[in-house]
C-alpha cells in the first residue's frame, strides 16, 4: 500500500483538488483508493455536528463507505485547542491517527492523505506534518500556489527543509501568464538542480477561483428569496449596479457568469441584470424587492439573495472569498483534472512513488 500526503505552505492552495484528481486517476487505472485527512482545524457545525467539508466532499465524490469521523478523525476547534493546551483534553491524538489510518488503509492500494490548512500546522497537538508523514510512512507532495516569484521558490525550499527525503515532488499552482516563463525557465530548473522534482506547472484559471452561489449567501449571512436549489452555480465575476439603467445594461451584457450587487430598491437595475447572463442577484440593505422581480428571477432561473449589509460591505465580503473557496463542486474538480492531464507529469510521479519507501 502506498500513502501520498498532499500538503502546502498556505491555505487554499489546491490540496483538495490535487488529492481528488490523483485519486480519480489511480481509480481509473484499477487501484483501490482511499482518502484520509489526519487533522482538520477548519471543521464547522452542520446540523449540530462538526464536519470537515473537504473530507465530506471526498467521501461523496469517491463513494467511500467509511464514516466521515474515520476519514477526518481529529477536528480541533479553537475551544478544543484550548482544552488541549490547558490539559483538560489529554487524548493521544497521534495514536488516534495511527489506529484510524490502519483501518482506513486496509485493503487499499493507495491512500490519498490531505494535509491541514498549512504545512506548519498541527504541532500543538502532536500532529505536525513531518511527524504525520513519518508516522504513516507516507510520500509527501507539496502544492505551491503562486503569490509572487520569491515565495514560489522559497515555499518549495521550505517544504524540502521540513519534509526532507519524504518530499517526492512539488506542484506549482495558479501560475499567471506573466509569471509563466519564470516558473518554467527559472524556478523549475533551479529547484530540479537542488533535488526537488517539479511535477507540474498549472496555469491560473479564473474558473477555478469561482465562488458558488451558496458560498456567497454564507459569506454575506444572507437569505435566499428564490431558487435556493441553485446554490451550486459558480460565479466568476462581480458587478455593482449603481449607475443608470442604460449604462448598467450595456455593462451587464459584456460580462457572463456574474453576480450583480445592487440595492433592494433598484428595480430597474435588477430587471436589467435579469436580462443578461447573471448567475445570482444580490440585494443589499435588507430591502425586499417587488414580487415582479422575484417572479422574473424565477422565470430566468436566477437565484436572489438578500443581505443586511450595504453595497460596499457586500463587495468587500465577497472579494475576501474569491480565490479562497473550498473545492466543493464537481465542475471545479473536472476543470482541475483537465489541467492535470495537460500539465502534470504522471509518469515521473509514478516512478518517484514506486521508488519511495513502502508504508
Amino acid at each position: 500500500m502506498k500513502a501520498v500526503y498532499v500538503t502546502s505552505l498556505d491555505t487554499f492552495s489546491g490540496k483538495t483538488a490535487l488529492c481528488l484528481g490523483l485519486a480519480h486517476r489511480f481509480r481509473a487505472e484499477g487501484y483501490r483508493v482511499g482518502y484520509f485527512k489526519p487533522l482538520s482545524t477548519t471543521a464547522r457545525p452542520v446540523k449540530g455536528k462538526l464536519v470537515d467539508e473537504d473530507a465530506a466532499f471526498a467521501r461523496e465524490l469517491l463513494g467511500l463507505q467509511e464514516p466521515l469521523e474515520k476519514l477526518a478523525p481529529v477536528l480541533i476547534t479553537p475551544e478544543g485547542l484550548e482544552a488541549v493546551l490547558t490539559g483538560k483534553d489529554r487524548r493521544d491524538w497521534p495514536a488516534i491517527v495511527r489506529q484510524t489510518f490502519a483501518a482506513i488503509s486496509r485493503n487499499k492500494d493507495v491512500v490519498m492523505l490531505e494535509g491541514g490548512a498549512r504545512l506548519r500546522e498541527g504541532y500543538a497537538v502532536g500532529l505536525g506534518t513531518p511527524d504525520v508523514v513519518a508516522m504513516l510512512g507516507a510520500s509527501a507532495l507539496a502544492v505551491v500556489r503562486y503569490t509572487d516569484e520569491h515565495s514560489l521558490v522559497d515555499d518549495c525550499l521550505v517544504a524540502r527543509r521540513r519534509l526532507g527525503e519524504a518530499l517526492i515532488g512539488v506542484v506549482f499552482n495558479a501560475i499567471p501568464r506573466a509569471a509563466w516563463r519564470f516558473a518554467n525557465e527559472v524556478a523549475r530548473p533551479f529547484l530540479e538542480q537542488r533535488g526537488i522534482p517539479v511535477l507540474g506547472v498549472l496555469p491560473h484559471r479564473r474558473q477555478l477561483q469561482a465562488i458558488s452561489v451558496g458560498e456567497l449567501r454564507e459569506a454575506l449571512e444572507g437569505e435566499f428569496l428564490c431558487l435556493p436549489e441553485r446554490a451550486d452555480e459558480l460565479v466568476e465575476n462581480l458587478m455593482v449596479g449603481a449607475m443608470t439603467v442604460d449604462a448598467a445594461l450595456s455593462r451587464f451584457r459584456r460580462q457572463t457568469d456574474k453576480a450583480v450587487i445592487t440595492g433592494g430598491d433598484r428595480s430597474d437595475i435588477q430587471l436589467a441584470a435579469l436580462e443578461t447572463a447573471t448567475k445570482v442577484l444580490i440585494l443589499t440593505g435588507n430591502l425586499h424587492p417587488s414580487p415582479i422581480i422575484l417572479e422574473r428571477a424565477r422565470e430566468a432561473g436566477v437565484p436572489v439573495i438578500l443581505t443586511s449589509k450595504d453595497t460596499l460591505k457586500t463587495v468587500e465580503a465577497i472579494e475576501r472569498f474569491f480565490g479562497k473557496t473550498r473545492l466543493g463542486q464537481r465542475d471545479k474538480l473536472a476543470r482541475f483534472e483537465a489541467l492535470l492531464a495537460e500539465h502534470f507529469d504522471f509518469q515521473r510521479f509514478d516512478a518517484l512513488l514506486a521508488a519511495d519507501r513502502v508504508a
